[in-house]
């Protein structure tokens, strides 16, 4: 049993001992006076301290009605605590009090619930508040009755483009948020939109639009251009991937030209575009960067190997494996030996 559950267990056998004395002391009613002061003092504490803070705030509208409530809970405080336990009478007032702020707590989750109605459009239906031109709280109404086409509509009447694309999501229209979400990048110019109507082209079945829609924001963020190209790939379109895959060796060879590990993708994608002589240029410029690597880190003897194996290098290329074996050897014995507890060594 965790420190955790045996302090609620010890605090709920205490609780229940404390009720217990009171009971055999001064009967249930007395117990009824100790709960309703108890639970009185700390609803007027409460009230009392965010009455304060709201004040502080200068927050006066608020505050007063938190004061009126402060009060209300004060009085059912001292009715509860001079309560002589005859005189059933004395706590009708303390009862109409607990249905009183039960009543507002009601309210309170109630109006939370759908913060951006307002009291009178709560009352009201969907249909209705789109007929008088209440489009945002329209909205909402089909959004929690599960209408989300009809939402949809509604943001759209608003300009409130991503919402309608969330609820067309929602709804399962998603070639419409893909539709919204090429609109916007028009508009905004923000590669996001694009990456989001990759998605939804892709979630509606439309791969061609979908295909479309990278390529587009390949042509502002190339690393993405090898995507483009294997989802050529997979439609049939030799062509375009094969456009997709020139760009991306370029993309590639540049950011080679910057950090070495890159000369792998170069020698990857120029072997796959039947450029053999510029793939086995990478590849010994890879092979050089994962030499040079293993010298600092051992781990790199694996890449080193397959270095050495695209070169067709393959005595090289084992010998390098057994390096990079003999390492990960070291590494397991050692992971084994510090994992061991002091009593077992």
């Amino acid at each position: 049993m965790d420190k955790l559950k045996a302090y609620l267990i010890g605090f709920l056998i205490a609780v229940i001992v404390i009720a217990a004395g009171i009971v055999w002391y001064g009967g249930w009613k007395l117990l009824l006076q100790v709960v309703l002061a108890l639970g009185f003092l700390s609803v007027t504490l409460m009230l009392l301290f965010f009455t304060a803070l709201t004040f502080y705030a200068e927050s006066w509208k608020y505050g007063g009605i938190l004061a009126i409530f402060t009060v209300i809970s004060s009085y059912g405080l001292y009715l509860s605590a001079t309560w002589n336990r005859t005189d059933w009478q004395h706590l009708y007032p303390v009862g109409w009090i607990i249905v009183f702020f039960v009543a507002i707590l009601a309210f309170g989750i109630w109006y939370i619930s759908e913060p951006d109605l307002g009291l009178a459009d709560r009352f009201r239906s969907a249909e209705k508040l789109e007929r008088v031109g209440k489009y945002k709280a329209a909205a909402r109404k089909y959004e929690k009755a599960g209408n989300y086409l009809k939402a949809a509509e509604m943001y759209e009447r608003l300009g409130w483009m991503e919402s309608a694309a969330w609820a067309y999501e929602k709804a399962k229209k998603y070639e419409k948020a893909a539709e919204i979400y090429e609109a916007l990048y028009e508009k905004e110019k923000d590669t996001y939109y694009l990456k989001e109507a990759h998605e939804y082209w892709k979630k509606a079945g439309n791969m061609d639009r979908a295909a479309k829609a990278l390529e587009k924001y390949a042509e502002e963020e190339p690393w993405f251009w090898e995507d483009v190209a294997k989802l050529y790939e997979e439609l049939g379109n030799e062509e375009k991937a094969r456009e997709a895959w020139e760009k991306a060796l370029d993309y590639y060879t540049k950011e080679a030209q910057e950090e070495g590990v890159f000369w792998e993708d170069v020698g990857n994608i120029a072997r796959k575009l039947g450029r053999e002589e510029l793939a086995r240029e990478a590849y010994k410029k890879f092979l050089e960067y994962c030499l040079k690597e293993a010298e600092e880190d051992p781990m790199w003897w694996k890449h080193v190997a397959e270095a050495y194996e695209y070169l067709g290098e393959k005595e090289k290329a084992e010998e390098a494996k057994k390096r990079y074996e003999e390492y990960r050897t070291k590494i397991i014995k050692a992971n084994e030996e510090t994992s061991k507890f002091p009593e077992e060594r």
